[in-house]
C-alpha cells in the first residue's frame, strides 16, 4: 500500500484526501496540519459586520477525517526533504510515496516583530473572534487597516457596518503602500470600491505605510499618529517557513512554481496558495475555486502514477471573482460579466453557504445573514 502525505487541510487538501481515500485498497492517506480546524476563510471579515459567529466558520478536521476516511496528524511541519521523501514535524518524521503540499498562506509581517506582536491578523476563526471581541470591549478610538487589497477592503467595510450598528463613528483608515488600492484589478472595480469607501466614511491613504507601533500608539508615514488605535494587518501573505526553506523556484510570496501537472517533482504536487501555476502567460491568483480544482487534479494524477498511466495537465477554468463589501456593494466578474451591488453580494453568500462544511455551520451562517440584511 502506497503512503500519501498531504500537508495542510484547506480546500485543496480536503478534496485531494477525499478523492484518494476512496481508494483505501491502494493508498494510506495522512493529512498533517498544525491547526485542529478547517477554517472557512471567505467569511472571516463578516464576523465584524454581519456578526457571524466565528465558531460557525470552523469545522473539526477530526470529523472530516472520519467522514472521508483519512488519517489526521495535528502537528506542525518543520521541514520537507524532497530527495529522501520524508516530512519532519515538531515530533517525528514521516516517509511517503506521494506528497501533496497544500499548506496555504499566512499573514506576512515582513520580519517586523513589533507589528507581529501588537497587530491583529485575520488568518482563521480564532483571529476573527479576537478582533470582534476586542473591537467591542477594549475601547479603541480608531482603526488602521494595513493593506488595500481584497482582505483589507472587506475588513474595513465590515468594521464600519459593525460599528454603525452600535452607533459608533470611529475613524477607519486603510493604509496602502502602492499608488492605488486593489493592485492589478480593473479600473472600474477600483472606482466602484473607492466611491463606496467614501460613502462609508473610510479614509484611504495610498503611498503610505505604518512606520511604528507601540501597543495602541501607531505612527504612519507623513507624520500622522494615533494614541488609541487598533492595527489590523492585511498587507500581504507568505507561505509557511518550511516552504520558504525549500531550495526550488518560488515567487516573492514563497509560492512554489510547478509544472503543467502541478508537480515540483515526479511524486510531489503543490496546490492552492502554496502553488505558483502559470496558465499561458498568467499566474493564477489565490482563490478557493483554483485550490479545489487543483486538489482534484493532483489526486487524479497520483492515481494515474500508481497505475503507470500518463498524467493529465491542469487546465484551470476561471469562474470569476468578487470583492464583497459589507453594505451590499460588492463588485466583480462572473463568467466574464461585470456584476455590482446586491446581485454580486448574493452570489458571494450563496457560494459561501454551498462551500461551508457542516449543517450546523451552514444554518448558523444563514441565520446571521438573514438577521443582518
Amino acid at each position: 500500500m502506497k503512503k500519501v502525505l498531504i500537508i495542510g487541510c484547506g480546500y485543496g487538501g480536503v478534496v485531494a484526501a477525499w478523492r484518494l481515500s476512496a481508494h483505501r485498497d491502494k493508498f494510506e492517506v495522512t493529512v498533517i496540519d498544525k491547526g485542529r480546524n478547517f477554517n472557512f476563510l471567505p467569511l472571516l471579515p463578516d464576523c465584524l459586520g454581519r456578526k457571524i459567529n466565528p465558531a460557525h466558520l470552523a469545522y473539526p478536521i477530526e470529523k472530516l477525517s472520519v467522514s472521508y476516511n483519512f488519517n489526521f496528524v495535528n502537528e506542525e511541519v518543520k521541514a520537507v526533504d524532497i530527495e529522501k521523501q520524508f516530512v519532519t514535524t515538531t515530533l517525528r518524521n514521516f516517509n511517503y510515496d506521494y506528497l501533496i503540499i497544500s499548506s496555504g498562506s499566512e499573514t506576512n509581517f515582513y520580519g517586523n516583530e513589533e507589528i507581529r506582536k501588537y497587530a491583529y491578523k485575520c488568518d482563521d476563526a480564532f483571529d476573527a473572534a479576537r478582533i470582534t471581541r476586542d473591537v467591542e470591549r477594549k475601547g479603541f478610538g480608531a482603526f488602521i487597516i494595513a493593506g488595500g487589497g481584497y482582505t483589507g477592503i472587506e475588513v474595513a467595510t465590515n468594521l464600519r457596518v459593525g460599528l454603525s450598528r452600535v452607533f459608533r463613528k470611529d475613524k477607519i483608515i486603510v493604509v496602502e503602500r502602492a499608488p492605488a488600492i486593489l493592485g492589478p484589478m480593473p479600473a472600474w472595480m477600483k472606482d466602484h470600491v473607492s466611491e463606496n469607501l467614501k460613502r462609508l466614511d473610510i479614509e484611504v491613504l495610498t503611498e503610505a505605510v505604518v512606520e511604528k507601533i507601540e501597543g495602541r500608539r501607531i505612527a504612519l508615514s507623513g507624520g500622522r499618529s494615533f494614541s488609541n488605535a487598533m492595527l489590523i494587518w492585511a498587507a500581504g501573505v507568505r507561505t509557511a517557513d518550511f516552504i520558504q526553506n525549500l531550495k526550488c523556484e518560488k515567487n516573492p510570496q514563497g509560492r512554489i512554481k510547478v509544472d503543467d501537472h502541478l508537480r515540483l517533482k515526479e511524486n510531489c504536487f503543490v496546490i492552492g496558495d502554496a502553488s505558483y501555476f502559470q496558465d499561458q502567460s498568467v499566474y493564477l491568483r489565490m482563490a478557493v475555486q483554483f485550490a479545489i480544482a487543483q486538489g482534484n487534479r493532483a489526486a487524479s494524477n497520483i492515481l494515474r502514477l500508481a497505475k503507470g498511466s500518463s498524467l493529465k495537465k491542469f487546465r484551470p477554468s476561471d469562474l470569476g471573482f468578487l470583492i464583497p463589501m459589507a453594505n451590499n456593494q460588492a463588485c466583480g466578474t462572473v463568467f466574464g460579466m461585470k456584476v455590482k451591488g446586491k446581485i454580486a453580494i448574493a452570489m458571494h453568500y450563496i457560494m459561501s453557504l454551498y462551500r461551508a462544511y457542516g449543517i450546523k455551520n451552514k444554518w448558523g451562517i444563514l441565520g446571521a445573514l438573514i438577521r443582518r440584511n
